[in-house]
């Protein structure tokens, strides 16, 4: 009997802390808050700040272990990330821009096994360096030429196939890329963070993975200007 105690504790501390986050406190908030095109509706999420603390004290205390696996370690920072900007937004709207808050991605906003952490740390140092391009278009800066925030959370479960799902969304998005076989207007975040995506020819075929409208290899590529407006 103690024999099967003792397994069952160790297989826990094994594998269960891989297996026991999840993210459906920010589902259901995103799905009242968030519409299907990526609206947020700031004011209501004011109303559920307290539901929104608890999420983010959640995920404070809940850090990734070495456990888990990289599309868990993914899907946790991915919604820390947009978690966050929602609730640097609500403690000071009404307002136009996140860039009308004093250096937003600067502030320390969330304490993860005894680090202060800001979104251009979560961003910069964690998700980046995780060599995964598509975060691009999951993580939100709380405007319009971001992509859209999804009304559901990240899981690991089906991240794969989320992640290809935002990128598809985005680059076929015609407020935020315009795409055509020779000419591509694309959104600055291609330029800001070139060093993440392939080079040269091999970023058209990375585009043409996901454009509608398949692009010459040769294309001239330029970049439209953000719109970091709110968006709600």
């Amino acid at each position: 009997m103690k024999l099967s105690i003792i397994i069952f504790i160790y297989i826990n501390v094994l594998f269960g802390f891989s297996q026991n986050i999840n993210h459906q406190q920010w589902t259901t908030l995103l799905k009242k808050n968030v519409s299907p095109n990526g609206a947020v509706d700031y004011k209501a999420f004011q109303k559920d700040h307290k539901a929104l603390n608890d999420y983010i004290t959640f995920l404070s205390l809940n850090a990734p272990s070495k456990l888990w696996t990289k599309n868990e370690i993914l899907a946790y920072w991915i919604n820390a990330y947009n978690a966050l900007t929602i609730q640097l937004i609500i403690e000071v709207y009404p307002l136009k821009s996140i860039k009308n808050i004093w250096r937003p991605w600067s502030k320390k906003l969330i304490v993860v096994e005894g680090k202060k952490l800001s979104l251009d740390t979560i961003e910069h140092e964690i998700l980046r360096k995780m060599n995964e391009p598509r975060i691009h278009f999951a993580i939100v800066c709380a405007s319009k030429s971001c992509p859209k925030l999804q009304n559901s959370a990240f899981e690991a479960s089906n991240l794969d196939l989320v992640l290809e799902s935002v990128t598809k969304e985005f680059i076929n998005d015609q407020e935020k890329n315009s795409i055509s076989k020779k000419v591509v207007n694309l959104s600055k975040i291609f330029k800001w963070f070139s060093e993440d995506f392939p080079k040269n020819k091999a970023f058209i075929k990375f585009l043409n993975r996901y454009s509608a409208t398949k692009i010459d290899l040769d294309a001239k590529i330029n970049f439209l200007s953000y719109d970091w407006s709110l968006n709600e």
